[in-house]
């Protein structure tokens, strides 16, 4: 099977598409034969936080990838907003820290981030705060609970102030009380001005979070909306279907 093609990303106009901040055009990814994307086409606005929605195996984690660069397409077209490229922060299900304290942790990535050395312990003790660990600063990153981890991971992609954060799966396996932390933290990073896209299979969890729904289905996109028409009312049968709990033909 031969490579996949590389695809040229290509800039929004500001003029044109004032409101989108990426947007995915015919996307198709196939591996052994089989397409796992399917003409994915979307637009994802600049504001609030998107979920993409669908069953186990929907193609919702390889759209993310594709999104953040880590998967190229065969085909279609991958258009993005200024400077957008170089500026996204992926944080995947299971957690990957240092063998060192939170703080550390932090530190470290604001080292990577060029922030001054004068201004990183202030600023991972801020992004302490901002994800509730500030007691735990000092505790071994191993040591902590696996929701304490992924709250650690998020706030250690934001320390390059990114202008979009793709959460895939955060509260994956967590328990309720560590999935109401995230989702908290995921508020904040939207109030301070960062654009969250968030991959989940929690029908709930979307509709607690998202102000706009990308639901996925066998590799095809079924529905794009906003959160409350699609909540009240979704269009397409595999939407439907996942929503009352029913298999999805």
């Amino acid at each position: 099977m031969s490579e996949p093609k590389i695809i040229p990303l290509h800039s929004l106009s500001a003029t044109d598409t004032p409101d989108v901040v990426l947007r995915l055009s015919d996307v198709t990814y196939t591996r052994r034969d089989e397409k796992l994307l399917d003409c994915v086409s979307f637009d994802i606005p600049s504001d609030g936080m998107t979920a993409i929605l669908g069953p186990n195996g929907a193609g919702k984690t390889l759209t993310l990838r594709v999104i953040a660069g880590l998967i190229a397409p065969d085909s279609g077209r991958i258009d993005m907003a200024d400077g957008l490229k170089d500026n996204m922060a992926l944080v995947f299900q299971t957690p990957v820290l240092l063998r060192r304290s939170a703080r550390a942790n932090l530190i470290h990535a604001l080292k990577i981030a060029r922030v001054p050395r004068r201004l990183r312990p202030r600023q991972a003790d801020e992004l302490l705060a901002l994800a509730d660990l500030l007691d735990l600063a000092d505790r071994p990153a191993c040591a902590l609970s696996g929701g304490e981890q992924q709250r650690l991971s998020i706030v250690r992609a934001l320390a390059r102030e990114p202008r979009v954060l793709l959460l895939d799966e955060p509260t994956a396996s967590l328990d309720p009380r560590s999935t109401a932390a995230i989702e908290r933290l995921a508020r904040r990073t939207m109030r301070l001005g960062t654009k969250v896209i968030f991959v989940t299979h929690d029908w709930a969890q979307a509709k607690r979070l998202a102000s706009g729904v990308i639901f996925l289905h066998r590799g095809q996109v079924t529905e794009v909306t906003r959160a409350p028409q699609f909540f009240d009312d979704p269009q397409s049968r595999a939407a439907r279907c996942y929503k009352l709990g029913r298999l999805i033909p």
